[in-house]
């Protein structure tokens, strides 16, 4: 019996401390299953991944850089440019289209002048009484006529304003002539007719204008005149 005491004694001593090795590893087993389940239940809690995604987004809004308005505005911006550059390429293209002979009508001016000085030096009565000078005279006068055709079909027209006001954007005043019928400021005489293109001045007009005649009345002046009440009398005195 002692035998067999001694022989279970070193046995049973080996068991225990296996004993005890067991009983911390089951606790920590009860402690990783409790932490996976913790941690199961945070992921439950937060959020997926799309729909933080898009509230993000969401809070971000158009005025985020880069965002759906600031490609709107660079597309508005874009086609502004576009439209502004292709507006001016227009107006281009009809300036020179109008413009373009503006030096070449210049140097044709001077074939205008001196068709009118030919006509304007023929008297009349060797116009009337001798055929062939007639004949002269109408053949420069159609010459005349049909050169100021083909300069109006480029746009290019005659400015003649005699009886006219002045007007210093198209006139240019060489001298003033009083002792006149004519208004003050009236074109008289014009001793070079002007010819503009288009819009443009192309030579302006040399002229005369009236100095120191009558105004001329202006209609609303006349009105005011009209109706204006009349000198107040003498109020009657008193009986």
């Amino acid at each position: 019996m002692h035998d067999e005491t001694e022989r279970a004694g070193p046995e049973s001593e080996a068991a225990a401390p296996a004993a005890e090795a067991d009983g911390p590893g089951d606790a920590g087993m009860q402690e990783a299953d409790g932490g996976g389940e913790g941690e199961a239940a945070a992921a439950e809690d937060e959020p997926c991944g799309p729909e933080a995604g898009e509230e993000d987004a969401d809070e971000g809004g158009d005025d985020a850089p880069g965002g759906e308005a600031a490609l709107k505005d660079q597309l508005l911006r874009a086609l502004a440019d576009a439209e502004n550059a292709r507006r001016r390429a227009r107006k281009d293209v009809e300036d020179a289209r109008t413009y373009a002979i503006s030096r070449f009508a210049q140097d044709l001016l001077g074939v205008a002048d001196n068709l009118a000085r030919a006509l304007d030096s023929i008297p009349a009565e060797r116009r009337d009484g001798d055929d062939a000078v007639k004949a002269i005279a109408d053949g420069v006068e159609m010459t005349a006529r049909e050169f100021e055709a083909a300069l109006a079909r480029h746009g290019i027209t005659r400015i003649d304003p005699l009886g006219e006001k002045f007007d210093y954007n198209f006139h240019q005043a060489l001298f003033e002539t009083a002792d006149t019928d004519q208004p003050d400021g009236t074109v008289v005489q014009v001793l070079q007719t002007g010819y503009r293109i288009g819009d443009r001045l192309l030579r302006e007009a040399m002229v005369g204008v009236a100095k120191g005649g009558t105004a001329p009345a202006d209609e609303g002046d006349d009105a005011d005149a009209e109706d204006a009440p009349a000198a107040d009398a003498p109020a009657d005195e008193p009986s």
